[in-house]
């Protein structure tokens, strides 16, 4: 059963838009600013993040919606509606329309849901002493309502949920639906992330886990100082072969196939083990060997541990043909999306195989010694791009590799 993208949308740091994450991409923007969602702002030693730009919310959903939408649904929505709609489907009116609505399933990834409706939920009880909170206080945080609005927004009508598994939980969602495809339990899925986890009470809790930059993200280098944590949504859309050519959609690219792995050991350490057996298990799936693959957006965070750990899988899996290997990651530019950085970084991968460059590794300056790999640094790369791995490692060892191949008629 052959899988295939046509469809992408996105907002994020670098704009609000696919074409702006991508062209940002690969012009190597780095979108990290000054907090401004967060008033006690003084008060955060990392005063810096990737947050969608001068967004306000009552320029995008009535009043009515705004009761219903966390922070992280209205993202949800916005990259959902600008997938649809680039992947031409409609679920409602015809009785063909109706018909695909029950065969298309929403599964989509957040790694903490509405952070934003619960901080001023907290505030409401502890500081203001509030003796009630708002009715719909529980639906607007729950992690599943993003996926949720979705299906009712458009009338979707198949099997759908949530993933929550950290800062892979898009990638899972991507895999899972994946396999409803192949199962045949669907023609179509709309997949992908979101998250919104710049608040006061968050930022805080990364704050004391030590491996938030209060500087700038710059993976693999000697001198990193830890991740940048950003937000947004990315949506794909991904079907049959048959289904999209019997429609006649357009075809980004083609999902190959995917890995996953659990590390078993440490609750935040990452396993080079665990990662290493997430990327093979992707190549088997796909069914490729090592040498057939050029590019790997890396989990990259920019952390002291994940990178050299990210590198000693990577050498594992490919050996030698390691060093023939561009990889690079693009958080070093849109930040870590936590649950939404899977979905964003496989537009991001498609946008490779569509352009033939490989997008930069940004702010990189020496490298580390335990980082030996080609990292691509500060400029995007034109070359060729046949095969390419998503990785993403998530806390709680939860391990999830994809593979994409470049479309081409």
């Amino acid at each position: 059963m052959r899988i295939v993208i046509t469809g992408m949308g996105a907002i994020s740091s670098l704009g609000y838009d696919v074409e702006s994450f991508i062209n940002g991409v690969h012009a190597g923007e780095v979108a990290f600013r000054p907090i401004q969602q967060i008033p006690q702002v003084d008060q955060l030693r990392v005063q810096i993040a990737a947050e969608v730009p001068d967004y306000d919310e009552t320029e995008r959903f009535s009043k009515k919606e705004l009761a219903l939408y966390d922070r992280f649904t209205q993202f949800q929505l916005l990259s959902a509606r600008e997938a649809i709609a680039d992947a031409g489907l409609e679920f409602t009116g015809s009785l063909a329309n109706q018909n695909l609505a029950e065969r298309t399933s929403v599964i989509m990834g957040s790694g903490i849901g509405g952070q934003t409706t619960q901080e001023q939920n907290y505030k409401r009880l502890y500081d203001d002493k509030a003796k009630r909170l708002p009715p719909l206080t529980v639906p607007k945080l729950i992690p599943n309502a993003a996926s949720s609005h979705v299906t009712m927004e458009f009338g979707i009508k198949g099997p759908s949920f949530t993933i929550a598994s950290a800062c892979a939980s898009s990638a899972h969602s991507i895999a899972q639906a994946c396999m409803m495809l192949r199962t045949g339990l669907i023609d179509v899925a709309v997949t992908g992330g979101s998250e919104a986890c710049i608040t006061f009470g968050t930022v805080k809790g990364w704050e004391a886990l030590r491996v938030t930059s209060n500087s700038t993200c710059r993976p693999f280098s000697k001198d990193r100082t830890g991740m940048i944590l950003g937000e947004g949504s990315g949506t794909i859309i991904i079907e049959t072969l048959e289904h999209a050519q019997e429609r006649g959609a357009k075809i980004y690219a083609e999902v190959l196939g995917f890995g996953m792995s659990s590390d078993a050991g440490n609750i935040v350490q990452p396993s080079s083990d665990g990662a290493a057996r997430a990327m093979k298990a992707a190549l088997k799936d796909a069914q490729l060997n090592p040498e057939d693959v050029q590019y790997i957006n890396a989990h990259g965070t920019g952390t002291p541990q994940n990178d050299p750990s990210e590198t000693a899988a990577i050498r594992d899996v490919f050996g030698s043909y390691a060093d023939k290997l561009a990889v690079s990651s693009t958080k070093s530019m849109h930040g870590h999306a936590l649950g939404a950085a899977a979905a964003l970084e496989t537009i991001a991968v498609v946008s490779a195989l569509q352009r033939q460059s490989a997008p930069p590794t940004m702010n990189f300056t020496e490298a580390d010694p335990k980082c030996d790999l080609d990292y691509v640094p500060n400029k995007a790369r034109p070359m060729n791009i046949e095969i390419a791995l998503n990785n993403s490692f998530a806390f709680g060892g939860l391990n999830a590799v994809i593979a994409f191949k470049r479309w081409q008629e």
